[in-house]
């Protein structure tokens, strides 16, 4: 199939195939003799692998260390200790996601039910120093 296929039913655009043929991530590509890309049917399932790789987290590094090598041979053991441990880099952000959003809904109540009594100019100490104890009272529940 042609590029335009290609683009069409992977949902990817030509230039971003075209990115992924020159990174040599997609090399199941032949040229014909007017010089345009002819990609066999193992291209879709490959950049169907790269654009899912891609949106889970991996880099275009750690895509090419895990694609199969030159003989369509899967380093199965490296791929799932890369598996692995992307599932283990995307749980830490989660539990760094949770902890920003208390913050960040601490943050807003604090500033939203600030008392009133406290002057103007010592409001921002106020909020940094309720802001600051609860992360004390965090660490302290570690």
């Amino acid at each position: 199939m042609r590029i335009g296929e290609l683009a069409q039913r992977t949902g990817l655009t030509a230039s971003r195939i075209r990115f992924y043929e020159k990174s040599g991530l997609l090399s199941t590509v032949e040229r014909r003799e007017n010089g345009y890309r002819q990609y066999g049917p193992q291209a879709l399932w490959m950049l169907e692998i790269i654009a899912g790789a891609q949106s889970a987290g991996f880099s275009l590094d750690e895509i090419r260390s895990l694609l199969p090598d030159s003989h369509a041979m899967w380093q199965h053991d490296a791929l799932l200790e890369s598996l692995q441990r992307k599932v283990a880099e995307i749980e830490l952000l989660q539990q760094r996601l949770v902890q920003n959003k208390a913050r960040l809904l601490l943050a807003i109540d604090t500033l939203k039910n600030r008392p009133e009594d406290v002057a103007c100019a010592d409001r921002p100490q106020w909020v940094l120093d309720r802001l600051r104890a609860d992360r004390t009272d965090d660490s302290n529940r570690s």
